[in-house]
């Protein structure tokens, strides 16, 4: 009897479940099946239905009008925000201060004796010829505000940064109640945080300070937790073993062992701090980011990159400095920061001998003046480039036809799907190459988007984003794959990566614009030309990280290099391809949205607006849906790699 054809019936259909992609296909079916023709009969238009919006304009019209009307009478304004702004002004001031009082070569000399002391004498030339050049573009006194206001807001940033890092890695419930709180502060737009900011504390210094450490914090805050969360547990082990209370444990063994992260997450924040110039400049930050922001008002390509340079430069030094740093610990023979007040006692001894000769300031004569030869050349490209090329086309004719081609039916195939098949074609993404709980986040964060009355324009922002990330992933997994095959193609791409990875996101609209005209193409290539470097980086590196003995087992067998690559190298690199994907697709994100300066539309207008006419309601609900929409590609693009690690 256990012969006959009910086993055979049984091990028909666990045989397919077992699959676990066909599982779950089939279980959206099933689902699809019951809500689908419930969602036709009940809303039956493609758009998102109107009942099921959330209205916040009064709400958060309320709340702002309350801040405006007690903002210089309320105790919380007086003595608590008040005390803040304060504090940071004053603590601004007094590096400035210093900074000028130190002269161009007090500052150039304290720079390069620094960066000896951690690095050598090559990273000393290099960083001394960066504050020179800063002069020589005629930009030094904006570039000691820039480095100022950074000072304070790095040092603000780390502080924060440290303490939530302290509390996430040694606590569970801690990191698992930050971790949302982290994702939002790093997704969330810089435009969006801005407005709430200003109506705070106003137009200035300490809005700029504080927006950048919310903006900046969070990368410490993440690799301190995961430093200390990373120490060597036989390490701790012995270490309690002698007695060590859970305080000296921290001090003496964890904070130690975590060096290398903590001393990343400090490079990280001050490249993060130093993006936010430009923006913080809206906002009466001054210095190098008012000088990027006007130019860009002007369409000034040339005064935008003599104010662009000095950023570049001071990101280039801090990241081979805290570099540097980090190298110092690993028992490598470079010396030790122990020369600090070395440092300091030549830095007064030049700022005196400066002063005596009345040479603090930056000499007018050895200015140069870059603007109008690069102005000059914009407008030779413009002429040139941008129409009536033969046959290739100019670059106004690529911009028509990659909006006409691509932008177009994208955005129109998303805003025809009904907003039932949008969240199912989500969950299935999702869900098949995640879990259902990855899956559920997915679904929840685009429904919310509905919810929050903002549907069509952010699928207009999703088809921008989808065909930015789409061409930054066709061309920098090329260019990662060779520069992972090629030493020489690798050299030759870093000092290029650098200066597009460390170049202020306003600087790109600038050329963009010039050469695209204005619209959604531009905002797309200012994302790309942005996102590009952080693909190319991660790719190079995953494929250069993988297990040499499986390469040479395939070359013993006779593969030749393409098939080393697409059988041995892509496969065992493909975490690295996954994650190079998703910091795409935030790196994107982030421009997409200030692309809606220079007519790239949907939400990044609605958030430039918002800022502009100070309009919370607006300006907040977009925000809140970039959020939602940088949260859904996260898991969309990343949750294999998140099973993955744990289940490694």
């Amino acid at each position: 009897m256990a012969t006959l054809t009910v086993p055979t019936a049984g091990t028909a259909i666990p045989g397919f479940l077992r699959n676990r992609a066909a599982a779950k296909l089939l279980a959206l079916a099933a689902i699809a099946a019951i809500l689908v023709p419930l969602a036709n009969s009940h809303w039956g238009s493609n758009a998102w239905p109107h009942a099921l919006t959330v209205d916040l304009s009064k709400p958060l019209a309320g709340a702002s009008n309350w801040v405006i009307d007690n903002r210089d009478s309320h105790p919380l304004f007086l003595y608590f925000f008040g005390y803040i702004s304060n504090a940071v002004v004053l603590a601004v001031r007094a590096v400035y201060l210093t900074l000028l009082a130190a002269g161009w070569a007090g500052v150039t000399a304290f720079g390069a004796l620094v960066a000896w002391r951690l690095g050598g004498v090559r990273l000393a030339a290099g960083t001394a010829v960066a504050f020179l050049a800063c002069g020589a573009l005629g930009m030094w006194v904006p570039t000691m505000q820039t480095l100022a206001l950074m000072v304070v807001a790095v040092l603000a940033s780390v502080a924060v940064g440290a303490l939530l890092g302290l509390a996430a890695g040694l606590s569970d419930r801690l990191d698992r109640a930050l971790r949302p709180v982290l994702d939002t502060m790093q997704v969330l737009p810089a435009f969006a945080y801005l407005l709430p900011v200003v109506l705070v504390f106003g137009i200035g210094v300490p809005a700029a300070v504080l927006a950048t450490v919310v903006y900046a914090a969070p990368p410490m805050a993440r690799l301190t937790a995961l430093g200390l969360r990373g120490a060597d547990p036989e390490v701790l082990e012995a270490v309690e073993s002698l007695g060590a209370t859970a305080r000296q444990r921290l001090l003496t063994a964890r904070i130690p062992l975590a060096r290398k992260e903590l001393l990343l997450g400090l490079n990280q924040t001050i490249m993060m701090a130093l993006s936010m110039a430009v923006i913080a400049s809206v906002i009466g930050a001054g210095g190098l980011g008012d000088r990027v922001y006007q130019a860009l008002a002007s369409v000034d390509v040339g005064a935008a990159l003599a104010a662009g340079i000095p950023i570049v430069l001071l990101a280039v030094v801090l990241d081979r400095v805290t570099a540097a740093a980090g190298a110092a610990g690993d028992g490598s023979p470079r010396p030790r920061a122990s020369g600090l007040p070395y440092a300091l006692a030549v830095t007064v001894t030049v700022a005196l001998a400066a002063r005596l000769l009345g040479a603090l300031d930056w000499p007018g004569s050895w200015s140069l003046d870059i603007a109008e030869p690069v102005n000059r050349a914009v407008d030779w490209m413009t002429a040139h480039l941008y129409s009536g090329v033969p046959v290739v086309g100019g670059t106004a004719d690529w911009a028509g036809h990659f909006t006409t081609w691509i932008l177009d039916p994208v955005r129109s195939g998303l805003q025809w799907l009904p907003w039932w098949a949008v969240l199912l074609l989500v969950a299935a993404l999702s869900w098949l190459i995640g879990t259902w709980r990855t899956a559920l986040t997915a679904v929840l964060a685009m429904a919310a988007i509905g919810v929050l009355g903002v549907w069509e324009p952010s699928l207009d922002t999703l088809s921008q984003v989808l065909a930015a990330v789409s061409v930054t992933l066709v061309l920098g997994f090329a260019t990662g794959i060779a520069a992972a095959r090629s030493d020489r193609v690798e050299r030759a791409l870093r000092p290029v990566l650098d200066v597009f990875q460390t170049m202020p996101q306003f600087v790109y609209l600038i050329p963009v614009v010039a050469l695209f005209g204005v619209g959604r193409a531009p905002a797309v290539a200012a994302a790309v030309v942005y996102a590009l470097p952080a693909v190319v980086r991660i790719t190079a590196q995953g494929l250069r990280q993988v297990d040499p003995a499986a390469l040479e087992s395939a070359r013993s067998l006779g593969a030749t290099g393409r098939q080393q690559l697409w059988q041995i190298q892509l496969p065992l690199a493909r975490r690295s391809l996954l994650l190079a994907a998703n910091q795409g697709v935030v790196l994107v994100l982030a421009v997409v949205i200030i692309g809606g300066l220079v007519g790239g539309g949907a939400l990044g207008y609605d958030v430039a607006f918002g800022l502009a006419q100070g309009d919370l309601s607006t300006g907040l609900v977009a925000g809140a849906a970039i959020v939602c929409l940088g949260l859904m590609l996260d898991r969309v693009t990343q949750p294999t790699e998140r099973r993955a690690k744990k289940g490694a």
